[in-house]
């Protein structure tokens, strides 16, 4: 029998945490959400074999004769970005990054991210509530950090907000529209990559140049979709994370509010908040299987598009009892696959997860008082995205 995946729901849109993932069981075949033929695949385990198995893969996704797939636009669907390579390729691409994002490399941001989490708090302490938390925290943070990562100044900020809306769209925009954005998005990635080869500096896009230089042979349209993603995602799943835990934190754990103004409880629920809220409607990570792979027990054909649903598998029973699903200041007694697994594993994990306990923990110590200034079902929510948070969260204290 197969499961028919519903596609993306219209408004009122449920907060993510809420979606009432389905109970995972073993690998079936399912209908995609264009209509194609597909496998569904959602137990935990089954989840993290699929996105570490060198028999299931992106790239053949992109081939002329590949499996049929959404044609949706952004730049997720790019074969030149680097989430979209698999093999050699792909790891040519992540030696460029992998040095620059390690624990200690991120680690060492420390001290200037927490200086940009401060200057906010100023300013939004300083302007009184109520205010548009999304506006005045949750957005310009993670801009402020992805553009000092790259060298760029606060003038930036717009555009690269523009074009990030329509890198990740999820096909509902207008497709010149999209293609216009993306156009301009590509042209001021080369130029960048080319301004730093006349002249580097110690930001990543430096870093950056030299790695890929050293490793020879890298296309330079891949090193451009590599800025791209770097400068899209390394902002907007920040921004999401972010305005998501403060709509779950205030609007339905304020009890837990006090308790992030000690920073280890605050890291704690960090992690907790990042497994517990996807970052999107999307029904799964899309794999291709290169060849016959059996997974969970179920013997899956060479050339099938599988589906590998992250959340319900966030969410297995035999892995993370439903008892201790919002139990946000206790470990994880597994690690999420919120990041992903194997190969294609999130670079930027760590500065994600450092980000969203950094700006949680300062803002309970600044305004512990922070609350909600309208109900959270009266939420709205960006449009026209692969990834879903408040557009407009409005907050006091």
């Amino acid at each position: 029998m197969s499961t028919a995946l519903p596609a993306q729901a219209g408004p009122p849109l449920a907060p993510l945490h809420r979606r009432g993932p389905a109970e995972p069981g073993p690998p079936r075949p399912c209908t995609l959400p264009d209509g194609s033929p597909g496998w569904l695949v959602d137990r935990y385990a089954d989840v993290r074999q699929v996105l570490s198995d060198s028999r299931f893969g992106r790239a053949a996704l992109y081939d002329r004769d590949g499996p049929a797939r959404s044609q949706a636009a952004g730049l997720v669907d790019d074969p030149e970005l680097m989430f979209n390579q698999d093999g050699a390729e792909h790891l040519r691409l992540r030696r460029t990054l992998r040095r620059a994002f390690t624990p200690r490399a991120v680690a060492r941001w420390r001290p200037w991210i927490a200086a940009i989490v401060d200057h906010l708090l100023d300013e939004m302490a300083a302007r009184g509530g109520p205010v548009d938390a999304v506006a005045e925290f949750t957005l310009p943070l993670p801009l402020a950090v992805i553009s000092r990562l790259m060298g760029l100044d606060a003038s930036a900020h717009g555009r690269l907000r523009h074009w990030s809306e329509h890198a990740f769209c999820d096909g509902t925009r207008p497709r010149e529209e999209v293609d216009a954005a993306l156009a301009e998005f590509s042209a001021f990635g080369a130029r960048l990559l080319s301004e730093r080869r006349r002249a580097p500096g110690d930001d990543l896009v430096s870093s950056l140049v030299r790695a890929a230089d050293q490793e020879g042979g890298i296309p330079e349209a891949r090193l451009v979709s590599l800025v791209c993603g770097l400068v899209a995602g390394g902002h907007d799943s920040t921004m999401t994370m972010l305005g998501n835990s403060l709509l779950y934190l205030l609007g339905e754990r304020p009890d837990a509010w006090p308790r992030l103004a000690d920073e280890a409880s605050a890291e704690l629920a960090a992690a907790r908040l990042i497994h517990l809220i996807p970052l999107g409607d999307d029904p799964g990570s899309t794999r291709c299987a290169i060849e016959d792979a059996e997974v969970g027990g179920v013997l899956i054909p060479a050339g099938s598009v599988v589906l590998a649903d992250s959340t319900t598998a966030n969410r297995d029973p035999a892995v993370f009892p439903a008892a201790q699903t919002e139990a946000l200041f206790t470990p994880l007694p597994a690690p999420t696959l919120s990041f992903g697994a194997g190969p294609h594993y999130c670079l930027g994990a760590w500065l994600a997860r450092l980000e969203l306990h950094l700006g949680l923990h300062r803002l309970a110590v600044r305004l512990p008082g922070l609350r909600l200034a309208e109900p959270g079902q009266a939420v709205s929510w960006r449009p026209a995205g692969t990834s879903r948070s408040p557009e407009q969260l409005r907050v006091t204290w």
